[in-house]
């Protein structure tokens, strides 16, 4: 039967990281977290807890992750967020995977649905996304870039029906903290990738985005979480553009 090692990257998650790992605590061999200079209670908390702490620079998100991953003892990864919760389900749908004598996959996707301000949004495009989380670190890993990661495998991937809950954002307040971070970040990223933008676009970017997230895709039937969603999706598809016309101008 394989073993598991889940992978955490960390950074002042005092709030969050208790309940994250004790969704977790009980699945895997071992639990690695890779804390990047944190300030709070953080690190405390993971020793409490059992974890192997490992101490390094943030130097982009792709990288961390990677660093994490490499840092395992065993090939089988399960890489989640401080801000996630695995829920009762997929907690049983990942044992009797590992039940197996052999996994014949090399990664399995995972749905993360969004609580956003006490909810769980369930439309406005933050409700029911895949991603690759559990994987075969032999067939593949991160991307190595700054914002935005993900992980890319070679082999047959299938989809778990189990979910992971994120709670990405505290209040409003850590929420535009983020968007600036990411939007930031993204930018940067165009920049690097010679993506050129233009000023109208910057500002067509937004209605454009909130129709999108606030109607189209049914914000709208979230509430008021779901209006703020959306209001803060089209500010950030918005931002970013801006900021990579600002840095492409300033380096001229």
């Amino acid at each position: 039967m394989p073993d598991l090692s889940v992978v955490i990257i960390v950074h002042n998650e005092e709030k969050n990281i208790r309940r994250c790992l004790e969704s977790v605590q009980d699945l895997a061999s071992e639990i690695v977290v890779v804390d990047s200079q944190s300030t709070d209670r953080t690190g405390e908390i993971c020793l409490a807890l059992g974890c192997r702490l490992i101490p390094r620079e943030f130097d982009g998100y792709g990288t961390q992750k990677q660093f994490a991953v490499d840092q395992a003892i065993h090939d089988w990864i399960f890489s989640i967020d401080a801000d996630e919760e695995v829920t009762p389900g997929l907690k049983k749908e990942i044992r009797e995977l590992f039940s197996r004598p052999v996994i014949e996959e090399t990664g399995f996707e995972i749905c993360f649905s969004l609580v956003y301000l006490g909810r769980k949004l369930n439309h406005g495009g933050a409700g029911g996304d895949y991603h690759l989380r559990l994987f075969n670190r032999n067939a593949g890993g991160f991307t190595k870039v700054k914002v935005h990661e993900g992980i890319h495998v070679s082999g047959q991937v299938k989809r778990l029906t189990g979910e992971v809950l994120h709670y990405s954002y505290r209040n409003l307040a850590h929420h535009l903290e983020k968007l600036n971070d990411y939007s930031t970040r993204a930018a940067e990223g165009y920049v690097q990738q010679g993506r050129r933008y233009s000023r109208a676009w910057a500002v067509l970017k937004f209605p454009i985005s909130f129709l999108q997230f606030y109607c189209c895709k049914a914000g709208f039937l979230d509430g008021y979480p779901g209006f703020m969603w959306s209001l803060m999706g089209a500010l950030y598809a918005s931002l970013k553009i801006a900021k990579s016309i600002e840095l492409r101008e300033e380096r001229q």
